[in-house]
């Protein structure tokens, strides 16, 4: 059986309060990088590494420097997935694999901490970040953070159907119940990272929503600050609006099977982070995830 820990391995506190977030009183809202990692057979994976160790010492060189001051990146050494695989007793040599939803700064800053891990990732991904064609792709994508990876395991988006969705499946040297679920649009290699469990399937879905209500089947809403910032940075913005209703209907019609939660969304980590400690405390008795059902902000 996985064993599967929520981390948030980066904070970003970007002006304007609940009009980011949705519940933030003050001026700065608080957005998370939420990461997983997974004790397996074949060693411990990490989902997403949100910020790394360098990214802290070395700012100015890691982040472009809009990213850096408009989503205020928070440099918080003791939030790297570096030190957090640390408190929960495995050494750095233990994270054998590495799997992204894509390479945006937020996502791939923790890759070099980990240079012995495989790092997995759809091929569409990489090559977008290694060959950057515009300005957002220059400042978005940050080569010092993943420049020195040794051991790429590539993709192409095709496989067998899950629920509907396009699969990867078989992850070179991953257990079988961790899949690659091609979700494209916030960038033109990104995807999801599903995860099966005893409680059913969980689906990190990245950056294809960025706030919990988004997932609202009969009416979706998302804040202001981030609604701007998906427009933004979204590369293909048919795909992502295509991607997000695909997902609301996944919900509508398997959510008892199958859990979904984005990168940065901090009260959807707080839930899954409440329902890790109940399943340590009580592992014989599982327990049955429900969807968030988080009340709308009042803006």
């Amino acid at each position: 059986m996985l064993r599967i820990h929520h981390l948030n391995c980066g904070s970003m506190c970007p002006l304007g309060g609940r009009f980011w977030d949705g519940f933030s009183h003050g001026l700065s809202s608080h957005l998370v990088c939420h990461c997983l990692a997974i004790e397996t057979n074949e060693g411990l994976v990490l989902v997403d590494t949100g910020f790394g160790t360098k990214d802290i010492l070395y700012p100015e060189k890691r982040f472009s420097p809009y990213f850096r001051r408009l989503n205020r990146v928070q440099l918080e050494p003791e939030r790297t997935a570096l030190r957090q695989i640390q408190r929960l007793g495995f050494n750095q040599e233990d994270v054998r694999h590495i799997v992204l939803t894509h390479l945006d700064f937020d996502h791939a800053g923790g890759i070099s901490d980990f240079p012995q891990a495989q790092v997995h990732v759809l091929k569409a991904e990489l090559n977008a970040a290694s060959q950057p064609q515009s300005w957002l792709d220059r400042n978005r994508f940050s080569p010092e953070q993943w420049g020195d990876v040794k051991k790429w395991q590539t993709y192409f988006s095709e496989g067998e159907r899950w629920f509907g969705f396009e699969s990867v499946r078989d992850l070179k040297g991953l257990p079988p119940e961790i899949l690659l679920i091609p979700l494209v649009g916030h960038t033109w290699g990104h995807s999801g990272v599903a995860v099966q469990t005893d409680q059913g399937w969980l689906l990190h879905a990245g950056d294809a929503y960025f706030f919990r209500e988004e997932m609202n089947p009969k009416n979706p809403y998302c804040t202001p600050g981030l609604r701007f910032y998906q427009t933004m940075m979204d590369q293909d913005r048919k795909s992502r609006l295509m991607n997000q209703r695909k997902l609301r209907q996944l919900l509508q019609t398997q959510g008892q099977q199958v859990h979904i939660f984005s990168a940065h969304d901090a009260l959807e980590l707080e839930f899954f982070q409440k329902a890790e400690k109940v399943e340590s405390i009580h592992p014989r008795h599982p327990m049955i995830l429900p969807n968030m059902d988080l009340p709308r902000p009042n803006l």
